[in-house]
């Protein structure tokens, strides 16, 4: 070594730099792993139209089955959209408050089955601007017969079973295929009525008189008993924090993005814009039954 002396320099200086950047390793994996065995508030997104419930569904199981998330805040911000996925997601969130508490924080809009969804909630809290309510549904139907009559185009349909193709846009509705769709919106309308009766504990006669459509801001929401508590999504995170026992300081968990070859050349915004493009839903034919929305 004294034969080396800049060899031995090297050398000494290597394993300086490898034992600071061990230690400097051994450090952040020990600050994690604090963080991580910490109680959290895990914080979900409902946004958009309502079209699919699976992927909030899987990441809502997954908060649930992690022992470090001790309640969870569903931040919504839609208009509504399709029966189906606002029912899933409401009954789902009932199932997890078994086990973890759950608060809904309405956003700018959280209306229809936006407002649907939160029913699933131990707790709703709103903004005082939140525009939410609009409890009713809707099925909307067009009518281009005269339009392809001046076009010279004739439309017709082979079916098996009478309302098969009520509802196209190619013909006038029957009184008979009016009558039946009614039926249809009543029944889903009356599900409606009775979750918002059950799950706000408010006797039906007052749920049919506020189910009209009509939009309610958060603080009259409050007042007529559709909404818990008033306040915004750090506000909620910290109420949800306390229900579940967090004594000290609530901090909040979201779910972390799936990597994915489309997100890593675009970038994350133009990934999900995309993605919200994609998901847009196209003209259904004819012969398929009518999109029945919150």
């Amino acid at each position: 070594m004294k034969k080396h002396p800049i060899l031995s320099a090297l050398l000494i200086t290597a394993l300086v730099v490898a034992f600071f950047v061990g230690l400097t390793v051994l450090a952040f994996n020990l600050a994690s792993k604090g963080r991580l065995i910490g109680e959290k508030v895990g914080v979900l997104e409902v946004k958009g139209i309502l079209l699919e419930s699976q992927p909030f569904l899987k990441q809502l199981e997954k908060f649930q089955k992690d022992s470090r998330i001790k309640a969870i805040v569903v931040r919504v911000n839609s208009p509504g959209g399709a029966v189906g996925p606002s029912q899933e997601i409401m009954r789902e969130m009932e199932k997890v408050r078994k086990d973890k508490k759950i608060v809904a924080s309405m956003s700018t809009l959280a209306a229809s089955g936006g407002y649907y969804v939160c029913l699933g909630a131990d707790l709703i809290m709103a903004s005082p601007g939140t525009a939410t309510g609009s409890i009713g549904v809707i099925a909307k139907f067009s009518n281009v017969e005269q339009l392809t009559k001046k076009l010279g185009l004739d439309f017709f349909s082979l079916k098996a079973g009478r309302y098969k193709d009520a509802g196209s846009p190619f013909r006038r509705m029957t009184p008979e295929e009016r009558a039946y769709m009614q039926r249809l919106l009543d029944n889903i309308y009356e599900q409606f009525i009775q979750d918002v009766a059950r799950a706000r504990k408010l006797p039906v006669s007052k749920v049919r008189t506020l189910a009209e459509g009509q939009i309610y801001t958060g603080a009259q929401a409050k007042d007529l008993g559709l909404v818990d508590e008033l306040g915004n999504l750090s506000d909620a995170i910290e109420r949800a924090g306390r229900l579940a026992g967090i004594a000290g300081k609530v901090e909040a968990v979201y779910p972390e993005k799936e990597r994915s070859l489309l997100r890593l050349l675009l970038g994350s915004d133009q990934e999900e814009s995309l993605s919200r493009a994609l998901s847009l839903p196209y003209p259904e034919p004819a012969f398929l039954p009518p999109w029945f929305q919150y």
